[in-house]
Formats: C-alpha cells, structure tokens, sequence
C-alpha cells in the first residue's frame, strides 16, 4: 500500500506498507522533508512497524514521538503527518495528480443558481459522470449566502437587505454567512472524489483542499495560512473562508468552496449582517471591520489579474483543460434553483 500527504505549507510525506494479521509491516517513510538526525528515520520505521492497521493518525504519532532520540528535528513535516499518511495508505486515498481536473468559469449567474450548480455538479462527481472540477464564480447580483444551518432571522437584517438590493439564499454547506457584491468577491468551487481527501480527518481535509491557494497567494506577494477550522488569514486578517459538504451517493464527492475578499463595504455588510459580539470576540477583535483585509489592498492587482494567478497556479500544479456545464446539468440546476433554493421553505428552513 503506498500513500502521499503533501502537509499544508510544508513538504510531502511518502508511506509505503503493507498490512499483516491487522498489523502494520515493511513500513518505509520518505519524502523531501527535513531530518535531523539522519538515523531518526529508521525510529520512524521502527515505531510504526507493528502498529495496528486501525490505528488512528494521533496514536499513531504517539508512537513516533515515543520513539524519536532527544533533539531530534523535524522540519516540514511532523508524527502526525507521517501518521495521515499512514492513513491514507491504508485508505487507498488517490492524489491530486490521478485526475484529469476541469475549469469551469462562466458568466454572471443568480446566486440561487450558483448554489444549484454546486449541488449538481458535486453530485455528478460522486456519479462518475463529470471529472473533478474547479469552478470560478461571476455574481449577477449582489447576496447573502447563510449556512446550511445558521437562523435566518439571527444571520440577515431584513430591512438592511432590502435597502441594498441584496437577495438571501440559503446553501447546502455548513458555516458562516458570506456578504457577497460582484466586483469586490471572489468565489470558487471545487467537487473532488471522496478518494482524494481519505484517510484525512474533517478538519485536515480543508488545509489539504486549500492548500493550492496558499501558493497562489504567494506567488502573489501575500503570506497567507491557514486557520482552523476554515479561514484564510494573514497578518492584516482575514481574507477567504471555506466550507464543505459531503456527498454519500456513489463513490462520493466532497464540495469545498471558498468566498475570497478581492475589495469590500464593511460599512454596508454591517448594515446587512447581524454579526454578533461573541462571535466578534471568538476571533479576538473588537469591530468586525478590522476582521477581514481585501486582497485588492494586499495584491494591487486587478480582480480579474487575481483569478488569472489563481487559476495558472492551479493548471501549473495539477493541470487544468477548460470545460463547461453541460446542458443536462444546467437543466438541473436551473430547476434546482426554481423549486428549491429560491423557495421560502428552503431559505427559512431554519427560521
């Protein structure tokens, strides 16, 4: 069995075993990693052989550090990303590269369309009937997108909706509201098999799937990270948050979506948002205004010249061809977005 974890902002990590009487056996670590001293590596093997095959990532780091000589330095990697990739040996987990991956970006749609088409096309991933896919977003109007499962009534002001314009639509991930106007978000989608993200807990699972866009932003001047459970921040703050649902139907998918500041209103989204102080002090700040910095700011490129960067840095790592929505999903989104996310049940499902 042979499994590959590529740690956020660090290096990859290689496990190579196999599996005896529920235990593990001829385990073999490597990677580009770092590590001092050269002879650590052979404890790493040493701990891990004989471990049981159903051992979790965190025991499994037990053992490795129980098991490394004093002052032993481990740089790009960690106990526990040897143990995620032992799990996801184990799991048979696929790799960014074993796919064929897919663009789609087009024009300016409804924003209950956009949340029809992440349905859709993560369910047709699950199916075996559409390839892994990164899907840009172009808003057609300005919106509040609520959680799954966040109040209706907590999240939006009503009156300060109305005043802007701003359609309310309810998604079918969890998390937090996002304040979206057209020319200052950027939002991308990305519907990948369940294989890709095995062997990695939930939590893992979002610094794996953003770990491109990290790069991206590098690449762009801005040191970025990322920040439990689901944000990107850098030091000026907050500038992306994700969130994900999982899809069960046949082999199984995972949507992952980020909503990135390019620009934004913080006047305006205050006037919208009923952002409350627990929240305000949970992530350590005193006005919400100060929780999230613009990537215009940050970058001084022009929204469009950010996306192009992003989605180079994407076709660069694990190549990228253009693609669309075909007419039968689009059949099915728009549906989708007439009975389901435009209706009052939906978007009032949790009052």
């Amino acid at each position: 069995m042979h499994g590959e974890y590529k740690v956020p902002g660090g290096k990859l990590v290689v496990v190579d075993l196999t599996v005896e009487d529920g235990s593990l056996r001829d385990v073999r670590v490597a990677g580009d990693f770092f590590l001092e001293p050269d002879e650590a590596l052979l404890d790493i093997n040493r701990a891990l052989e004989g471990a049981p095959a159903d051992a979790p990532a965190p025991e499994l780091a037990a053992r490795i550090d129980a098991a490394l000589p004093e002052g032993t330095v481990m740089f790009g990697f960690s106990s526990e990303a040897v143990g995620v990739a032992v799990r996801r040996a184990l799991a048979q987990a696929t790799d960014w590269h074993h796919y064929e991956w897919q663009l789609i970006h087009d024009g300016p749609q409804s924003p209950a369309l956009h949340m029809a088409l992440d349905e859709v096309l993560t369910a047709e991933v699950a199916a075996g009937r559409r390839p892994p896919t990164l899907r840009v977003w172009e808003w057609a109007s300005p919106a509040v997108i609520i959680g799954s499962f966040q109040s209706l009534r907590n999240e939006v002001d009503p009156e300060g909706a109305k005043r802007h314009g701003m359609t309310v639509v309810r998604r079918i991930s969890g998390g937090g509201a996002m304040f979206v106007e057209p020319g200052n978000t950027i939002t991308y989608s990305l519907c990948v098999p369940d294989a890709l993200v095995q062997g990695l807990s939930f939590a893992d699972s979002y610094a794996y799937l953003d770990d491109w866009v990290l790069g991206a932003l590098e690449g762009m001047g801005v040191k970025a990270w990322y920040q439990p459970l689901n944000d990107i921040a850098t030091e000026a703050g907050k500038i992306a948050g994700a969130a994900q649902k999982r899809v069960v139907s046949g082999d199984g998918a995972v949507l992952h979506h980020v909503t990135m500041a390019y620009d934004i209103d913080a006047d305006k989204m205050l006037d919208v948002l009923r952002i409350g102080k627990e929240k305000l002090s949970d992530k350590g700040t005193k006005s919400a205004k100060k929780r999230v910095d613009p990537l215009r700011r940050q970058t001084g490129l022009a929204r469009d010249a950010v996306i192009e960067r992003m989605v180079a840095s994407f076709r660069g790592r694990y190549g990228l061809a253009d693609g669309a929505v075909t007419p039968e999903e689009m059949a099915r989104a728009e549906e989708l977005a007439a009975t389901k996310f435009s209706s009052e049940e939906w978007t009032a499902r949790v009052p």
